[in-house]
């Protein structure tokens, strides 16, 4: 394992530094702060950073600003937050926006250690979703179906992470399906609903729509808890399926050297913001669950997707990045 990737599994000890005094979190923040979002306005963490915001500012009585910067697979964003180099802007972003970075990529613009963990916001929550007039009932009916017509369906997830998992999944099972890349997160759900993938893994928010009006059929979640909208169905490890199965996990990051007390500041006044009833039932609505924590919690998180990564990396025989310079 290269450096990038052992620093993705040692995101724990990246804020493991010299012991601030008491002042530095109290005088935090001094001016506005802002928020980086890889993902565009509308989308689930766009809504909850915006929720935090407001329940932010007015407990921090600075202005908190959210800048959306999609594209480039979250390197856009990535790459303004490290930029930076500013103890006021943070990132705010799902994990699968940069963890399965060193499989995907040859070489990466950024230092992995550079994305300091803060405190865990939430879950998106993602669906296994296949065309809604499909016999298809269950996971396993979906892999039956793929054994017996090998090469000939299609599918696509939403995220790098899933990408992987999935891709790792169907080689380690000797499985034959294509795999179709999409440039956005919606348009697959058109063509899922008209069979031309057999199957989408994606954000529930998004194939909400496709499975009210019957376009699109939940099998699955691929959480490690149901979803509250849905919870007649089944995770994919009740399902028989746990290697697939992703939590979609969203925190909040800063630079390497922000003191450890102001990380746990901010993660106190997080946990105290999604507290609020208003925020859970949206973040309900919007396909995903309240999880805040720590620093140290979201690092361990982080930790363990990425081993898990690593793993499946290898038996795709999938070279990771080269270290920046």
């Amino acid at each position: 394992m290269n450096r990038i990737a052992t620093a993705l599994c040692t995101l724990a000890a990246g804020f493991a530094l010299a012991l601030p005094t008491p002042s530095q979190a109290q005088s935090w923040p001094q001016r506005t702060v802002r928020f980086i979002v890889p993902l565009g306005p509308g989308s689930g963490v766009d809504i909850t950073s915006r929720l935090l915001a407001e329940r932010l500012q007015a407990k921090w009585g600075q202005s908190v600003v959210i800048e959306n910067k999609p594209g480039g697979d979250g390197m856009v964003a990535i790459g303004a937050f490290t930029g930076a180099h500013d103890d006021h802007v943070l990132l705010y972003s799902p994990t699968s926006s940069f963890t399965a970075h060193p499989f995907q990529h040859e070489k990466l613009p950024y230092d992995p250690r550079d994305l300091s963990p803060v405190a865990r916001v939430s879950k998106t929550l993602l669906g296994f979703a296949v065309q809604g007039s499909s016999i298809i009932g269950s996971v396993a009916d979906f892999m039956a179906q793929v054994r017996a017509q090998p090469g000939k369906l299609n599918y696509t997830t939403a995220t790098g992470v899933t990408d992987v998992i999935f891709d790792g999944y169907f080689k380690s099972a000797g499985l034959s399906i294509t795999r179709v890349p999409y440039r956005d997160v919606v348009t697959p759900l058109t063509d899922l609903g008209e069979g031309r993938i057999q199957a989408y893994i994606g954000a529930l928010a998004i194939e909400q729509p496709h499975l009210l009006s019957g376009r699109a059929k939940l099998i699955a979640i691929t959480n490690t808890e149901r979803a509250p909208a849905a919870p007649g169905v089944p995770t994919v490890a009740e399902a028989g399926f746990p290697e697939l199965n992703f939590d979609g996990l969203t925190g909040l990051f800063g630079p390497r050297d922000m003191p450890n007390e102001v990380r746990a500041r901010i993660a106190a006044d997080i946990r105290a913001a999604m507290a609020d009833p208003v925020i859970v039932s949206r973040l309900i609505a919007t396909g995903q669950v309240v999880s805040p924590g720590g620093a140290a919690e979201l690092a361990a998180s982080i930790d363990e997707q990425s081993a898990k990564l690593a793993a499946i990396a290898k038996v795709l025989g999938i070279k990771q990045a080269q270290e920046p310079r």
